[in-house]
């Protein structure tokens, strides 16, 4: 349907309806955004707190073996968080993605379109010398996390393994 139409069938609030729409509509973008690191605190707390528990353990007096079994555990538990922090991640840039693909089409109906034209001056994330897109940043470190804790994993399993089987 033409938007002129749109209009005329709307009545005379069209605008202003529009324009509210649109400021909620970005306010809605916004709160994504910050779920989002509220999302990123959470983990990096959660992978601090295996990296501080795997320390007081090393520097503990429980048995080795023990300490190997935690660490084997808490390897586990972070190759699992990792995995899902990189997908939470994934999921919030789609949907940031499809939240301004939106703001873009609205902005077809207001004076200007400047997150349009920023998106288009920042080459739309395809020149990494206008614009690196934080999210490519930001799913490296779940993956570090996760190469992390899936080489303590290697090394947890080969001890057990080498007590098990008197290497």
């Amino acid at each position: 349907m033409e938007i002129d139409k749109i209009k005329k069938e709307y009545g005379e609030k069209y605008q202003d309806h529009f324009l509210k729409q649109y400021e909620l509509y970005l306010a809605a973008a916004e709160k994504i955004s910050d779920r989002r690191e509220n999302v990123n605190k959470y983990f990096y707390t959660l992978n601090s707190g295996i990296f501080i528990s795997a320390g007081f353990l090393i520097n503990s007096e429980i048995s080795s073996f023990l300490i190997i079994l935690i660490l084997l555990f808490l390897s586990v538990l972070g190759v699992i968080f990792s995995i899902i922090f990189w997908y939470l991640i994934n999921s919030y840039k789609q949907l940031n993605t499809g939240k301004f693909n939106v703001l873009h089409e609205m902005e077809k109906q207001l004076p200007s379109q400047p997150y349009k034209d920023e998106w288009e001056m920042l080459g739309e994330g395809k020149d990494k010398k206008k614009y690196f897109p934080f999210s490519h940043i930001e799913k490296i470190i779940p993956v570090i996390f996760g190469v992390i804790y899936s080489g303590g994993l290697l090394v947890f399993i080969g001890y057990i393994l080498s007590k098990v089987f008197c290497f």
